[in-house]
């Protein structure tokens, strides 16, 4: 029997760990947390100093025994669950369950599950670190205070079911504010001028206007001005430009490249990270730290050297920037540089990929750019020079750039949330000459059009959270997911629209206008907030708004992190901040649900003269024609994608009425279509059709109508392999994993020694009376 136990979260972590250790060591893992606040309200004793009580979860029971069993016939026990707060918690947690012993238990952590790490580890062990474990309770039950406290005041005075969380309210009034300062905006436009000039040997070279003009007459009346004009390089200036890599990923930056470069959910890359770290092949994934250890920094300059020369390589230290970060812990890295393929998953090797070359770049010489800046004079066909080399006025620029030496670039190149506006490049420039005369192919004037601030994607939504102090990198994942989970936030692509623009072009001192047109505004795994959002994060504001208040909500991050040095009493932290917040709490018992903002009114329907709400109903935001009497019953109707309680408008209301409309017929049976709980669709013959993501069911027409039915009809028809007409309930399918037979709503399994084609009716029933029913899921009550 080993006479050392090792005990971890993980069994992936278990099985790596253990394949470094000898035969006196068992790895064995607790599965995360193994006990927790309880669901009901005796969880927290609020009168004796917020004392917790806690509880082994069923789940666990098992585990507990087990691990019992190991650590009685273990002469010393390691806790090694992960070295941050969460981990110091899940080993303080272990020891006071498993009733384990001060003299032969000990906490070991590490950054990274490699051989040397762990015998580091097991060589330097330390006892448990109990301010990081308070700073975790801390968290724990402050979170629980407000979720257990505000979740049912949002049931009584917004709709049933609702909840309500510390972080994740404030993720989700940034997801509102921005929607808000999104329909705020009022686009302006202006025109942008470009210029298109012909050089020696069919070479071109593109320039733009220092000036912008702000209306279409002034963009004519300076083409107009240009009829006839002479060009020139009146100035050519080239310097040395450096260019230095991006330090290696934190969690942050991470979710943020994956998203960009790689299309990676947070949550994706967060799973994906956790797996390539318990199987060794990277540094510990949650850290907001940007350094690398020294052993790290040589390991990298050994590949770099030996891949591409000495001179590609420049050891560095980066400085975390942010001030809570842990200095101990090391950026996301490789465990090792010279191994450039960690997993036979396709997903996993990708992250592996971007991990190791934003880390190894890191490590590598600064580019060596040479930046070209051109200036174009202009004089006009009078003679008149608009601009020259030491004057202001109206002028041409073009930049270009060429790469001396690529260093870091050879490897990796960071990408951006911004996008780049139409025709904007810097490449690199053709030869040119101070003085050289330009002839001109084209100019152009472009209408172009202010933008409104971007939408959060979940990468920059954690950005923003991490700018603002808000969370910490082991709670962006849960925080984003939650959100969406609850549905405060759906992720999703909208279509643009389309939109006219206006075009001037000067060739051959010809002048032209065209109008043209532009699709703008289209969404991709863009954030917007639901309607319930809306109504949810208004309620807080003003009812809670220190709960939700960007600064407070930072500032509470920042206490947790004076418990977790020792400095703050963690009971004394969680007092001040109750005692406000429940007495609001009770305040809310006064407040009318009518007052609360779940109902406007629109105006009168013109052809009935019925009054149009627009309101929260129990499936989602809808309108509402005529009040509920005993005579007569409302009709209603729902909101369609984009549409917002609190802006829609009358005529976009009594638009929804139309609903459901006759599209057409098939085969003798009409077609409606119309928008219901689960979004648009149509129906047919008592059946329906989803209507997808991109159409309208109050513009869709009958052959696309027809045509969507006719395709799911056929698919349907592929998935029958056999009917039975003596028993219609009894059906052989083809199903995404194979055959199957379904008799009423059970699915049964087919044996893979039968042919799905052979299967005669009695096969199936006798299949299917041999098959056990399944036990109904069990689902936890929402708090």
């Amino acid at each position: 029997m080993a006479k050392n136990l090792v005990i971890v979260e993980s069994p992936a972590k278990a099985k790596t760990i253990e394949g470094y250790l000898g035969n006196e060591f068992k790895v064995a893992s607790s599965y995360g947390h193994v006990r927790d606040l309880p669901k009901d309200d005796m969880a927290i004793d609020i009168a004796n100093g917020f004392n917790p009580t806690y509880e082994i979860s069923n789940d666990k029971k098992d585990i507990i025994k087990q691990l019992k069993k190991l650590a009685k016939e273990a002469e010393n026990i390691f806790l090694a669950s992960d070295d941050d707060r969460e981990g110091e918690a899940i080993s303080w947690h272990l020891k006071e369950t498993l009733d384990l012993k001060d003299q032969n238990t000990k906490r070991i952590v590490f950054h990274e599950i490699t051989k040397k790490a762990i015998q580091q580890a097991l060589s330097n062990p330390r006892t448990i670190d109990l301010d990081l474990v308070n700073a975790q309770q801390a968290r724990r039950i402050l979170d629980r205070l407000v979720g257990f406290e505000l979740s049912p005041v949002l049931w009584k005075k917004v709709r049933k079911g609702l909840s309500a969380g510390r972080v994740q309210s404030v993720a989700v009034r940034l997801v509102v504010d921005r929607e808000r300062e999104i329909d705020k905006h009022q686009s302006t436009s202006n025109y942008r001028v470009t210029a298109l000039f012909s050089l020696p040997e069919g070479k071109t070279l593109s320039a733009e206007l220092n000036d912008r003009f702000n209306t279409l007459e002034e963009a004519r009346a300076f083409l107009d001005s240009c009829k006839g004009a002479a060009y020139q390089i009146d100035k050519l200036e080239k310097k040395p430009v450096k260019k230095s890599p991006a330090a290696p990923f934190t969690t942050s930056t991470l979710q943020q490249e994956a998203s960009r470069k790689l299309g990676y959910s947070v949550s994706r890359t967060m799973s994906l990270a956790q797996r390539l770290y318990e199987s060794g092949k990277i540094s510990y994934m949650r850290t907001d730290s940007t350094s690398l250890s020294e052993e790290a920094q040589q390991n990298a300059s050994a590949v770099i050297r030996s891949e591409w020369g000495d001179k590609y390589s420049h050891t560095r230290q980066y400085k975390t920037k942010s001030q809570s970060a842990q200095e101990a812990h090391e950026a996301i890295r490789p465990t090792d540089f010279s191994q450039q393929v960690a997993s036979s998953d396709n997903a996993e090797q990708r992250l592996y990929e971007l991990i190791w070359k934003r880390a190894i770049a890191s490590q590598m010489a600064d580019a060596q750019l040479e930046r070209t800046n051109v200036r174009i004079a202009i004089q006009t066909a009078a003679g008149k020079t608009l601009a020259s080399a030491n004057s202001a006025g109206s002028y041409f620029t073009a930049t270009g750039e060429v790469v001396k030496f690529d260093g870091f670039l050879k490897v990796y190149i960071e990408s951006t949330d911004e996008e780049a506006e139409d025709g904007e490049q810097k490449g690199v420039l053709p030869p040119l000459n101070e003085g050289q005369m330009l002839s001109s192919r084209h100019l152009k004037a472009r209408e172009t059009f202010s933008r409104p601030p971007a939408r959060y994607t979940e990468a920059s939504l954690v950005k923003k959270l991490e700018e603002m102090g808000i969370g910490r990198p082991s709670t962006y994942a849960p925080t984003i997911s939650t959100i969406q989970k609850r549905e405060y936030v759906i992720k999703e692509e909208r279509p643009g629209k389309e939109r006219e623009y206006q075009e001037l072009y000067l060739e051959k001192d010809n002048l032209r206008q065209e109008s043209k047109t532009e699709i703008t505004g289209a969404e991709k795994n863009k954030l917007f907030p639901t309607n319930l959002a809306m109504v949810v994060n208004d309620f807080l504001v003003t009812n809670f708004p220190n709960v939700i208040d960007y600064s407070f909500t930072a500032r509470v991050e920042k206490e947790f992190d004076e418990i977790a040095q020792g400095n703050e009493e963690w009971s004394k932290m969680i007092g001040r901040f109750y005692g406000n917040f429940h007495q609001k709490v009770e305040n809310t018992e006064n407040i009318e649900r009518a007052s609360v903002n779940t109902l406007r009114e629109l105006g009168t329907d013109p052809k009935t003269g019925l009054t149009v709400y627009a309101r929260l109903g129990k499936f989602g935001p809808i309108v509402q024609l005529g009040e509920a009497t005993e005579e007569e019953k409302p009709q209603y109707a729902s909101l369609r994608k984009g549409q917002y309680l609190e802006s829609i408008s009358l005529d976009e209301a009594l638009e929804l009425f139309k609903l459901p409309r006759t599209v057409g017929e098939l085969e003798g049976k009409t077609i409606t279509a119309a928008i219901g709980r689960f979004g648009p669709y149509l129906r047919h013959n008592n059946k329906f059709y989803s209507l997808g993501k991109n159409m309208d069911p109050l513009t869709v027409d009958e052959e696309t109508a027809i045509n969507l039915i006719k395709e799911k009809q056929e698919a349907d028809a592929k998935k029958v392999i056999k009917l039975f007409e003596e028993n219609a309930e009894v059906q052989v399918l083809q199903g995404r994993y194979g055959p199957y037979i379904k008799v009423g709503s059970k699915n049964v399994k087919i044996p893979k020694d039968r042919e799905p084609e052979s299967l005669t009716l009695h096969d199936c029933l006798t299949l299917a009376e041999q098959t056990p029913e399944k036990k109904g899921r069990k689902f936890a009550k929402k708090k």
